[in-house]
């Protein structure tokens, strides 16, 4: 059925007042954020900041929609399989806010347009694929060169793993050391980055659903939309400038299967030392590491 209801801003985020003063709730309108992937992250990632009434997005994704996202992504669906990821998640934020500026980049982000999609956002938010590194270390480096915040979270079991990078503070390759690293120690180093305390460890139930050479790993729409959450709660702090924002070196690790939260500070001194500890307890932990190695042979 049709409906004769037309469509107001002022009215549409209501709610979100008392928790936002007007002025507030204004300045969001006038925020770009870019988004860098529209998949289980991503996607909710987009939905979130449209409902927290941010007014532009910079989207970009170069997949479809599957029957293996249906578990965690909140744009797949029988309706959408087939379809770029970036059309769908358009289509289903102008359904919240018909008056959203989107531009998307159906190619993905790439070396060749990423000052295109840096151009004019407020805030840049990891979407990306855990495997996908390269593209990742380079959209935080040139983050960090133009100025723009940059935050990530990431889903890990049934929790979020969270990171926010400034301007004039710890970089993201400052944090995770991944630059002139094999593929896969830079998995192990981004792994144990996000999750140094492995709340995560004592229900994973199958370890050798993690096969870093195959490029797969397990992930639950819980952690999907607690990643959102938080990206949120970031978001707002630092578009708005409100609150008390612990920026990297600071890690948050929130597990809710564990009902347990940890804040951890990486150190600025001997950053070597620091990840050849992290990446041997990773190995250790990950006892399965070397039989997806072996079968990528």
């Amino acid at each position: 059925m049709g409906t004769s209801i037309r469509f107001a801003y002022d009215e549409a985020f209501a709610r979100n007042l008392g928790w936002f003063t007007e002025a507030e709730q204004s300045a969001l309108r006038g925020k770009r954020v870019a988004i860098a992937g529209m998949g289980g992250v991503g996607g909710v990632h987009l939905l979130t900041l449209a409902r927290l009434g941010i007014g532009a997005f910079h989207i970009a994704d170069f997949d479809t929609f599957d029957l293996a996202n249906f578990n965690r992504q909140v744009g797949a669906s029988m309706r959408t399989v087939g379809r770029l990821k970036t059309e769908v998640m358009q289509e289903m934020a102008l359904g919240i806010n018909p008056e959203l500026n989107i531009t998307r980049f159906d190619a993905g982000v790439t070396v060749e347009n990423m000052d295109n999609f840096l151009d004019g956002v407020d805030l840049f938010v990891d979407g990306f694929d855990f495997f996908v590194i390269d593209m990742r270390c380079r959209a935080f480096a040139r983050c960090a060169e133009l100025g723009i915040p940059a935050v990530t979270a990431a889903p890990i079991g049934m929790g979020t793993a969270y990171l926010a990078f400034m301007p004039g503070k710890m970089t993201f390759e400052q944090y995770f050391r991944l630059d002139g690293q094999p593929e896969t120690e830079q998995y192990l180093r981004f792994y144990m980055g996000l999750a140094p305390e492995a709340l995560h460890r004592p229900y994973l139930v199958d370890p050798t659903r993690l096969d870093l050479v195959g490029k797969t790993a397990p992930s639950t729409v819980i952690g999907c939309e607690l990643s959102a959450g938080v990206t949120g709660m970031m978001a707002v702090k630092i578009l708005l400038g409100r609150g008390d924002l612990k920026a990297a070196p600071y890690h948050h690790h929130y597990d809710a299967y564990r009902g347990k939260l940890v804040v951890t500070r990486q150190k600025w001194e001997d950053p070597a030392s620091v990840h050849q500890a992290k990446t041997g307890t990773a190995r250790k932990r990950m006892k399965n590491v070397d039989m997806p190695l072996a079968r990528g042979r």
